[in-house]
């Protein structure tokens, strides 16, 4: 005979069903509660709200682009529990590399874009190392990762922004490199944001079909009784730690083809944004629970809010409050998650 639930037993059951569906897609609502916010909110020009231009929006994609990117690495950090402060720096690290290779030393876009990527891998390969396999902690690890990484800019830039001007000629770099600040599709997406979602459903799919994924949440979960299940905890900290660092390196590469130079102060404060991205994404910080959609959601949420605020001409230092409270929210709301 089957064990049926009395009307009595199954509410209960129905209401945490119907609690944890809301807070596992918390950063999808979010962003469409955030979108007709921005909506209602909207400032129009001649009948039209300025919001929902096709110009505007992509505008939006645009510019979460870099961060989304950094984003989904971190994700994977996140996920098992770790952090990393220098997704920042190395992107300036990045993108003064590129103008430096491209610019002064001549090199081709495939071989100075494969080696700055390799620069960002081997990066963050080297604080995993550290991290997993010295027991030092992310945290400082990466704190230190963070100064390394300014300070080799500032060593390889000379402590000066590097301009990329576009021609044939010596000390200037191939015009290919300028396509990373044009858009396509007729002219109507950027490209940085064709990365974006290119960088994200792979991350996606990845986390879902790979065992290497049921590694990264099961020592987010529980990385003793990980290690004891035969995960290789250490192997899988440090590949974390490149992929974060990969990530990071490739949107400098992407800011230095917006920009059209390099800059060792490039990337301050990213580091940030990503994790704000990933935390209102509803990424867990304790690890083991999170999703590349919700960091993608939280970071195209950020995005909506930000470009609303600046389209109302918010002051800035309120533009500040606003988010910072939105991440304590989502932070907040994490807390009441049932586990």
């Amino acid at each position: 005979m089957t064990d049926q639930l009395t009307p009595e037993a199954a509410a209960p059951a129905r209401s945490a069903g119907v609690a944890e569906t809301l807070f596992r897609f918390q950063s999808l609502f979010g962003l469409v509660a955030v979108f007709i916010a921005a909506i209602v909110f909207s400032p129009s020009r001649g009948g039209e709200l300025l919001f929902l231009s096709s110009e505007n929006l992509f505008n939006v994609v645009r510019a979460v682009s870099e961060i989304g990117i950094i984003a989904v690495g971190m994700t994977f950090v996140i996920l098992i529990g770790g952090i990393d402060l220098s997704v920042g720096a190395v992107l300036g690290l990045a993108a003064v590399g590129s103008a430096v290779l491209l610019v002064e030393n001549d090199y081709g876009v495939l071989p100075a874009v494969l080696l700055v990527l390799l620069a960002g891998l081997v990066f963050g390969l080297l604080q995993g190392i550290a991290s997993a396999l010295l027991g030092i902690q992310a945290f400082i690890v990466t704190l230190a990762g963070l100064q390394i990484a300014r300070g080799l800019a500032r060593i390889v830039s000379g402590g000066q922004g590097v301009a990329i001007a576009y021609g044939e000629g010596p000390g200037e770099a191939p015009v290919t490199f300028s396509l990373l600040g044009e858009r396509t599709f007729n002219g109507l997406v950027p490209i940085p944001a064709v990365i974006f979602i290119v960088v994200a459903v792979l991350a996606i799919v990845f986390l879902r079909v790979s065992a290497f994924a049921r590694h990264v949440y099961a020592i987010g979960g529980n990385e003793k009784a990980a290690r004891l299940s035969g995960v290789p905890v250490v192997r899988v900290k440090v590949i974390v730690f490149g992929i974060c660092g990969l990530l990071a390196a490739l949107a400098g590469i992407i800011h230095a083809g917006q920009l059209n130079q390099g800059s060792p102060n490039d990337g301050s404060g990213y580091e940030l944004d990503a994790i704000a991205a990933v935390v209102v994404g509803g990424t867990a910080l304790s690890g083991g629970r999170g999703s590349v959609v919700g960091t993608v959601a939280g970071a195209l949420l950020l995005g909506v809010l930000n470009n609303i605020l600046a389209l109302n001409n918010v002051d800035p230092n309120v533009q500040l409050l606003i988010k910072g409270l939105v991440i304590v929210a989502a932070a907040g709301l994490q807390r009441l998650r049932p586990s």
